[in-house]
């Protein structure tokens, strides 16, 4: 059996920081990836870090208290969302949160921001350039450099226990059974389980189960070896949507060619700053029409939602019933469909397709120019519907039927009220596809504040840490830039404590003292 200080599970944001923090206080550490590459949800993120006291703050003058931010930070979730956080455990989070943006500072990432987001009293989210495989990049590197080692293609199959205590774990590394021992302990960082259906049913409600996860690979692996080793996992209905979203383009978004290391990264940083406010609005707007939802307001102001048929399917104005809809029509996806009249509501303030608060806003014609690959526009219906293959005469029909609705002459077949104006006349314009998608999901092993998995009794199960979603320990982080900002903050804390905790048998022989 091989042998190391200190295993991580997973290398996302929140691992590879734990690994590399472990690595910097002197441990031998594996990381150990399932993928073929590291990544996690980090890697495919905006990569935004919120936090307030930081370095970039003060150097513009923004004056800031991180007990402002904790009282900011409960107004992003509805009460009954809210009411179910570890508010212990979330103002200790955004304590530490400034120092491990200088932390990340030092590991020559560069930020610019910082930016508003409302209801955020002052700005606090900082972006990372050139986007978020920047920290994995970085972080990557430094464990590297650090003497560490990864391994991909690894999967863990079971947390190994001896005497009460975890001491390592068996996984699948490229098809062979492996088993490697920790001295120190194991820490969990495998990410969230948006993309299992099982877990998914059973915590949030069967309902749900259709519904797809932002990345494939979030199968909740981190938070079954917690169970299995009798963790508390709280929180585990909680979920950062269903919302919908439109399909991610084939191509990969401009700033993932940029440079992520190196100096090439850390000039770009400095230019990135100086940029005028609307060339910096302007690369928001491409990364706004790639990550974010369209608004609820698109179908208060009468956009239907057609599926591959052409056929209407649900209220559309229902939230999170036109989502679970939306998952179980054919291949998960449906089309929004806006007549003329919507498309220059929607091209001009203060209707937007979707937007970054205080930052951007898209509009039609964004979409239309930065996503060609979702956006029809044409002065025919049929010109809008021929690249997807929509059926022309069923799509008149639904209009039709929806028409006789919106003019009074009928009840709606989905329930949907109130009425808006009919849909008639061009230029049309067809968004989608779009699909039905969880972000994140918010549940995860109960820790104490040194990132140690705590038992049904809130005792620390001895030689377990957890860091990222694995262990949210019952906090609720809604609003841009703070699950980032908790996946590094508790890797880094996760790796300083268990190397400050000593050897597992140094730990037996201390107590054996005492």
């Amino acid at each position: 059996m091989k042998t190391y200080d200190v295993i991580v599970v997973g290398a996302g944001g929140s691992g590879l920081a734990a690994g590399l923090t472990a690595a910097q206080h002197g441990g031998q550490v594996l990381i150990l990836e399932k993928r073929p590459q590291p990544g996690g949800t980090t890697g495919i993120a905006v990569g935004s870090f919120t936090a307030a006291e930081t370095s970039l703050q003060a150097a513009q003058g923004i004056t800031d208290r991180v007990t402002d931010h904790a009282i900011d930070a409960g107004q992003f979730a509805e009460p009954q969302i809210e009411c179910r956080n570890n508010d212990t455990m979330r103002k200790f989070f955004l304590q530490q949160a400034p120092r491990t943006f200088e932390w990340l500072c030092d590991l020559d990432l560069s930020f610019v921001g910082p930016s508003p987001e409302p209801p955020n009293r002052v700005p606090r989210m900082h972006n990372v350039v050139p986007g978020a495989k920047a920290y994995i990049a970085a972080l990557q590197l430094a464990f590297q450099d650090q003497g560490g080692t990864l391994l991909c293609d690894a999967t863990v199959e079971e947390l190994l226990e001896r005497e009460g205590r975890i001491r390592g774990v068996r996984a699948t590394v490229q098809g062979q059974n492996e088993r490697y021992h920790a001295r120190r302990g194991v820490i969990l960082a495998g990410g969230d389980y948006a993309n299992d259906p099982e877990m998914i049913a059973q915590y949030k409600g069967e309902r749900y189960r259709e519904i797809d996860g932002i990345n494939p690979f979030a199968t909740g692996d981190g938070q079954r070896l917690a169970q299995q080793a009798g963790a508390e996992l709280v929180n585990m209905d909680v979920t950062y949507g269903p919302e919908l979203r439109f399909v991610p383009s084939s191509k990969q978004p401009f700033q993932q060619w940029l440079p992520s290391r190196g100096w090439p990264a850390k000039l770009m940083g400095q230019i990135a700053r100086r940029l005028p406010n609307w060339i910096m609005r302007r690369m928001i707007k491409r990364l706004l029409v790639t990550w974010q939802h369209p608004e609820n307001t698109l179908f208060q102001h009468g956009a239907i939602l057609l599926n591959r048929r052409g056929e209407r399917f649900v209220d559309e104005t229902i939230w999170p019933d036109r989502e679970i809809a939306t998952a179980n029509q054919p291949d998960k996806i449906g089309y929004i469909l806006l007549d003329g009249q919507r498309v220059r509501q929607f091209s001009k303030w203060p209707h937007f397709i979707s937007t970054a608060p205080d930052i951007a806003y898209a509009y039609v014609h964004d979409y239309h120019r930065l996503r060609p690959d979702i956006t029809q526009l044409g002065n025919s219906l049929k010109a809008v519907l021929e690249p997807h293959n929509l059926p022309l005469d069923r799509v008149q029909q639904t209009i039709e039927e929806y028409n006789h609705f919106a003019s009074g002459n009928a009840s709606d077949s989905f329930g949907r009220s109130p009425r808006t104006a009919p849909l008639q006349g061009g230029p049309w314009c067809l968004l989608g596809p779009a699909k039905a998608y969880f972000t994140t999901t918010e549940g995860g092993a109960r820790l104490d504040q040194r990132m140690q998995v705590l038992d049904q009794y809130g005792t620390p199960i001895p030689g377990l840490y957890a860091a990222g979603q694995n262990g949210l320990s019952g906090m609720v982080l809604f609003g841009h830039g703070l699950h980032i900002a908790w996946a590094m903050t508790s890797g880094r804390l996760a790796g300083e404590s268990i190397m400050s905790a000593g050897p597992a048998d140094e730990q037996k022989a201390a107590s054996i003292g005492n």
